[in-house]
């Protein structure tokens, strides 16, 4: 496959990343003018907030079985969903409507989510070669400049309803185009006939593969929730030194994501995972100890290196061991598993703050991402494992 070519296959996978991204950098942003124009308080946007993660999880395994048997015909379908589900939040009031907006928002986000994930993986198959983390790593570049052009248009007093109008445009005009298949683009391959098996829980290597991600993404999730409080509540530091703590826990899971991507073309998932969970344990001990805030940082940028790697590799050895068939079926599974970890880890640091402290919380994140390093070597089992 020529060099052109190799591009011109990846482009609609990085596009759609970097279109999901835009929203959610703007969204992490905008989330204090949302609840404003929502007339909501801190309870209310947090119990609203959850329903983000239960719209997502009651979409991601039926969005595998759709791409399975449409391919990539789904994933435009759901960039438009995502732009639809993106003007809810700026258009509603009150705190059961806006819980509403989120619940169809998170839908369609954990929609989008497998099916560029799959595409992804559909990519790697096809050119033998790693993507899904170059992939992630332009989902985290995107977050951190589409997170600080949210900010500055707030500053400049836009309201969020002409920036999500302006995101959802964007996705439209990315699912009209470059998103679409091309004529001519293969069809599924068909699955060989007779009856399967029904499962109401996904095969014990995609269950270990999710449980393994869910690990990560605790991890990931509460440093980029808690980091920011981590550093002005605990460390004493200000403002606009805390505000940095998600941005470099994203910029420096763009890098850890370009460089887990060259990795994987030399080494094996089974042996990066563990080293990658390694890093993160260090980053998060070093973070949670830190006298300092500029300490801190380095801690949570080790943290956003580590972590970045784990679940966009867990997401392709799932595709890899699942066959040209049944990829797209097999990564929403790792992936609605695992996003149970994303979901809880913030409450879990929450709860522990509250009894102890958020020093030993942040401590206990740092166990738990020594303990996916202990147990990363399953990788090679679980790929390991027959199909059935």
């Amino acid at each position: 496959m020529s060099p052109n070519a190799r591009a011109r296959g990846r482009a609609p996978v990085f596009l759609a990343f970097a279109g999901f991204a835009l929203f959610w950098g703007c969204w992490g942003a905008l989330l204090p003018a949302v609840q404003e124009s929502a007339g909501v308080d801190d309870r209310a946007l947090g119990l609203a907030l959850l329903m983000v993660g239960l719209g997502a999880l009651l979409t991601m395994r039926a969005t595998g079985a759709l791409v399975d048997r449409y391919g990539p015909r789904v994933l435009p379908l759901t960039a438009l969903a995502l732009a639809a589900a993106a003007l809810g939040p700026a258009l509603v009031s009150g705190g059961a409507a806006l819980a509403a907006a989120l619940l169809l928002l998170g839908a369609a986000s954990g929609a989008m989510d497998v099916a560029m994930s799959a595409a992804a993986v559909a990519r790697e198959t096809a050119e033998r070669r790693p993507l899904l983390n170059l992939a992630n790593a332009a989902f985290s570049a995107t977050v951190v400049v589409a997170s600080l052009a949210a900010g500055g248009l707030r500053a400049a007093g836009v309201g969020p309803l002409a920036v999500f109008g302006g995101v959802a445009l964007v996705l439209v005009g990315l699912a009209a185009t470059v998103l679409r298949p091309a004529r001519g683009a293969p069809r599924p391959v068909a699955r060989a006939r007779g009856p399967r098996p029904r499962r109401l829980l996904p095969a014990p290597t995609l269950l270990v593969l999710g449980g393994l991600g869910g690990l990560a993404y605790l991890v990931e999730n509460a440093w980029q929730s808690w980091g920011a409080v981590h550093l002005e509540s605990t460390l004493d530091a200000p403002a606009g030194i805390s505000a940095a703590a998600p941005a470099t826990f994203a910029a420096c899971a763009a890098v850890g994501r370009v460089a887990g991507n060259r990795l994987l073309s030399a080494y094996a998932a089974p042996a990066l995972l563990p080293v990658a969970a390694a890093v993160a344990a260090l980053g998060s001990l070093l973070a949670a100890l830190a006298p300092t805030a500029p300490v801190a940082l380095a801690g949570i940028a080790l943290a956003g290196t580590g972590t970045s790697v784990c679940m966009p590799t867990l997401v392709s050895v799932a595709g890899a061991w699942a066959g040209d068939d049944r990829q797209a079926s097999a990564t929403s599974s790792v992936a609605a598993t695992a996003y149970l970890g994303f979901l809880v880890g913030p409450a879990v640091v929450g709860l522990v703050a509250g009894a102890a402290s958020l020093r030993a919380a942040l401590v206990g994140v740092a166990a738990l991402a020594a303990l996916l390093c202990v147990l990363a070597p399953a990788v090679g089992w679980a790929a390991r494992r027959p199909r059935r």
